[in-house]
């Protein structure tokens, strides 16, 4: 089956899934309260197609809206590049509180093949990518909105996504994401990248060569 076909059927099932909804919800209303709207996860697949990105780190899985975003761009990027392969890594701990739907959207499109999913905290699973010598080209940030547990995943992604790659963050309208990022941002040379201006995504570029921040220029990071 062809790339492109990959593609289209993809597609297909990004728009079912948007005008339908998942098979199964942990609540009624549960999908439009914690899914990537639609136009946000265009912007998502956009810019990953933009960036070439053949292999990404997804932090956070729900009802698979962004993750067929993103199956989407590689699936594009790579029609473009005969014989090179992609690679789609899915970390969510909690799939299963939504019964799985995010991955068996996934699977359901033919998505599935090249991606793999990890059933642990990002805070576990990435630090294990790391000691695996694993590289990624972008990540995209949408799990646990806690402050502590998005700091860690950025830490780890500092160390996973490669130089000059590019982190995407959702819900940096919470203050607990942005200070997170913040961080980054202030002392670790991170800037931020072009994004659509009606998205609630942010998009970071991280420096080339990598940046080692000193202790003694370290600068407060609080956003307000």
């Amino acid at each position: 089956m062809s790339e492109r076909s990959e593609v289209d059927r993809i597609q297909a099932a990004r728009t079912r899934l948007a005008a339908s909804g998942p098979i199964l919800e942990r609540e009624a209303g549960d999908f439009e309260r914690v899914t990537l709207p639609a136009r946000d996860a265009d912007v998502l697949r956009d810019a990953l197609i933009v960036e070439r990105a053949r292999v990404v780190v997804e932090i956070g899985l729900a009802y698979g809206t962004s993750a067929l975003a993103i199956a989407e761009a590689l699936a594009s990027v790579i029609a473009d590049r005969p014989g090179d392969s992609s690679r789609h890594i899915v970390i969510d701990a909690f799939q299963d509180r939504f019964f799985d739907g995010g991955w068996n959207e996934l699977v359901l499109a033919g998505a599935a093949v090249d991606a793999t999913l990890i059933r642990e905290r990002s805070q576990i699973a990435l630090p294990r990518l790391i000691e695996e010598r694993f590289v990624a080209d972008a990540a995209f940030v949408d799990g646990s909105h806690i402050f502590h547990n998005v700091f860690l995943d950025l830490a780890f992604l500092r160390e996973i996504v490669r130089p000059d790659g590019l982190v995407i963050l959702d819900d940096c309208q919470w203050p607990s994401v942005a200070t997170a990022v913040r961080y980054f941002e202030i002392n670790a040379g991170w800037q931020r990248d072009r994004m659509d201006n009606e998205s609630r995504l942010r998009a970071y570029r991280l420096p080339d060569p990598p940046l080692e921040p000193s202790f003694e220029a370290f600068r407060p990071f609080a956003t307000d």
